[in-house]
């Protein structure tokens, strides 16, 4: 990652290493808005006994990337799309950092509800180097889309999906109102924001809102994949445990939501997300959805009730879709959450990155497919 020279950000850097060896990891409550990032990486990447293995830690103070330089001390998700123009771009959600606290959501962290980081590394078997990142004024990666991080209000906006629509960069985003018990958040209204500058500067497109009622209740938290001239959407309610419903979109008129059509079980309906159905069997925690050619399969990522990492398998992008298979088993990796597939990994090295809530921040994973 580029470093800055900026003397903030260096003093930044240098507080932060002094303050963190002495924080105590949080416990694994993955709905604590930024838990205390403890020391990440000190006995190393996490050592893996199944199918899948930790490649390399992506955020972090130990992390090559170097992310405290940009005062990402602590961060999760993790949302990759290719931008289109040699890059892949990472939005992370809830970013700690030092500086002023915010005490009404009971953080004694500084944080910004996105951040963004751009790699242009398409050698993942060493983990995923960043190239940049959007900075704000004080040197640090700068937040996306501002939220008042007030209780009941908004306590945060997070992005839950990323797509490239020419050369145009598209999110969507949860307004999330209150974090509630574990796994479970309500959510104000989901929306598009879009980018035409390569991720620098975000507008909202406020006339894209979904409001958290009716069958825009099912598209609260999303997944984008490409295909034939259409952008398909997956979506599930806020939270964990949701079904997936899926609708699409000519690309050039994503932002027109009367445009959308929604998918019944066996046609397309435009314009009323009432009539989606769910096309996976059970519920799901957060989702990303890739084509990997290698299989010549679509391939779902979610967490499942235990907070496992698992894995689908489809012939289309609207199923059948199969029975979940284990990645990661939450009984060898506690507090994982967030399974987002690199959309360069389409061999059968599938690589995708998930949050250990207990470190608060990102590693990347590979996993091998078998037909």
């Amino acid at each position: 990652m580029k470093r800055t020279t900026a003397l903030a950000a260096a003093s930044i850097a240098s507080v932060a290493a002094s303050l963190i060896a002495f924080a105590v990891p949080a416990a694994a409550n993955p709905n604590v808005v930024n838990p205390i990032p403890g020391l990440n990486g000190t006995n190393g990447i996490p050592r893996l006994t199944g199918r899948t293995q930790a490649v390399a830690q992506q955020t972090g103070l130990l992390s090559p990337n170097r992310t405290q330089d940009a005062n990402v001390l602590g961060t999760d998700l993790g949302i990759m799309w290719d931008n289109g123009q040699g890059q892949v771009l990472t939005a992370f959600g809830d970013s700690a950092g030092l500086g002023l606290p915010n005490l009404l959501s009971g953080s004694i962290w500084a944080w910004r509800s996105s951040t963004l980081f751009r790699s242009s590394d398409g050698i993942l078997s060493d983990g995923m180097n960043f190239d940049s990142s959007p900075r704000d004024i004080f040197g640090q990666s700068k937040e996306l889309v501002p939220s008042p991080k007030i209780p009941f209000v908004e306590i945060s906006r997070i992005p839950t999906a990323g797509v490239a629509v020419g050369n145009t960069q598209v999110m969507s985003m949860m307004s999330v109102k209150n974090w509630g018990p574990a796994g479970t958040w309500d959510t104000n209204y989901s929306g598009l924001v879009y980018s035409h500058d390569n991720g620098e500067n975000w507008t909202v497109a406020h006339e894209t809102q979904r409001p958290n009622v009716g069958g825009n209740a099912n598209f609260q938290m999303s997944a984008f994949v490409k295909g034939g001239g259409f952008v398909y959407q997956y979506g599930t309610p806020a939270g964990r445990g949701g079904l997936v419903h899926v609708a699409r979109v000519p690309e050039a008129q994503i932002m027109d939501l009367g445009a959308y059509e929604y998918f019944d079980g066996g046609k397309w309906i435009k314009g009323n997300p009432d009539v989606a159905k769910p096309i996976v069997a059970g519920g799901v925690g957060e989702l990303s959805v890739s084509y990997n050619e290698y299989l010549g399969q679509f391939l779902m990522l979610t967490t499942d009730h235990n907070n496992s990492v698992v894995m689908r398998r489809s012939p289309s992008i609207t199923g059948p879709w199969s029975g979940p298979e284990t990645l990661v088993d939450a009984r060898e990796l506690p507090s994982a959450y967030g399974a987002y597939i690199h959309p360069w990994s389409a061999g059968p090295d599938l690589y995708f990155l998930t949050t250990v809530h207990s470190n608060y921040n990102v590693l990347l994973m590979r996993t091998t497919l078998t037909p």
